[in-house]
């Protein structure tokens, strides 16, 4: 039986590094989608759930590729970008937005046929997009320490928050009330109030440093960060700034998800591996390793479709690609 499941594995392309539960639940590859002759890094991705279409910001290439996942197959390539890295759909207006690092735009495009909409220049190093759940609003991180509030209606810059140094990965509560923000270069997480639109206050990493990824538990009111130095996804509590317990994992990560299904977390790390990691409330427990392909580092957990999907760029053998995988039960 063992063999066999050794054999069921190679052949979906995944090599299962460690389990500690002794089962391959966690996450089983069920496609592989290239993105046909796309370069160099790519960055993070963003989901039309209505139309089962996956945005893959291809920054090396200059493009954004438009995947349809009913088929497996790519639908279209987006051009005329500059190094797109952060990019979100937001459902109300149909409309997608691709931050650009190269020349500091947020470009815009109409979801039905994915017609160029305009263009916001935020300034410089335009990053990660969020859509605010309650109000819609559109927020990107940019620059050396902002997040600009776009209204989604008007289609226009309304606001913006400052940050003491360049925003990586935020996320924004449910009710669209808190924010909280990686901000590595000041060691620190930034609480944030949308309310107010203003930084609550800093939570300091302390000996952690180069936190990346985030992700949040609403309802354990935890916010997971994944630092890259060292290599550690740490809990911290969402009200007071507490860190809680930490683990050690993969290196160079640059995403990570909260599934509340089944209270596990994603690590997707450019080292070649994602893990999976229980959070049991007040501890981590590994589950699986699995290894990938050296510089896949960025994914999207989509929980209305049960998927993950892990953005692999090319490398020697292996072509640029999104790997498709089913969470376990």
């Amino acid at each position: 039986m063992r063999v066999l499941r050794a054999i069921a594995t190679l052949a979906a392309g995944v090599i299962w590094v460690t389990c500690a539960s002794g089962a391959q639940s966690s996450l089983v590859l069920e496609a592989k989608v290239p993105l046909g002759q796309v370069k160099g890094r790519i960055d993070h991705l963003a989901v039309d759930v209505a139309r089962q279409r996956l945005f893959v910001a291809e920054l090396g290439n200059d493009t954004v590729g438009v995947v349809d996942l009913a088929h497996h197959a790519v639908l279209r390539t987006l051009s005329g970008l500059h190094e797109p890295q952060g990019i979100g759909y937001e459902p109300t207006t149909d409309t997608l937005y691709v931050a650009n690092a190269g020349d500091g735009a947020v470009q815009l495009f109409q979801g039905s046929d994915l017609s160029p909409l305009g263009r916001l220049e935020l300034g410089d190093d335009a990053d990660n997009v969020r859509i605010d759940p309650k109000s819609h609003r559109v927020i990107v991180g940019y620059g050396k320490g902002a997040l600009a509030v776009i209204d989604p209606v008007s289609r226009e810059k309304i606001g913006e928050i400052k940050l003491k140094g360049h925003p990586e990965s935020f996320q924004i509560t449910a009710d669209g009330s808190q924010g909280f923000v990686n901000v590595p270069d000041a060691h620190e997480i930034a609480a944030v109030n949308f309310g107010q639109s203003e930084q609550a206050g800093p939570w300091s990493t302390q000996e952690l440093r180069a936190n990346y990824p985030m992700t949040l538990d609403a309802a354990g009111s935890r916010v997971h960060v994944v630092f890259r130095h060292p290599a550690t996804l740490a809990a911290f509590d969402m009200g007071s700034g507490k860190k809680l317990y930490s683990i050690d994992t993969c290196g160079d990560s640059d995403d990570v998800f909260f599934d509340s299904k089944r209270s596990k977390i994603y690590v997707s790390c450019g080292e070649g591996f994602i893990e999976v990691i229980a959070d049991q409330g007040n501890h981590y427990a590994k589950e699986a390793k699995l290894a990938t392909v050296s510089g896949a580092r960025t994914a999207l957990f989509v929980p209305e479709l049960d998927r993950y999907f892990l953005a692999v760029r090319a490398s020697g053998q292996e072509p640029a690609a999104i790997w498709i995988f089913k969470p376990g039960p």
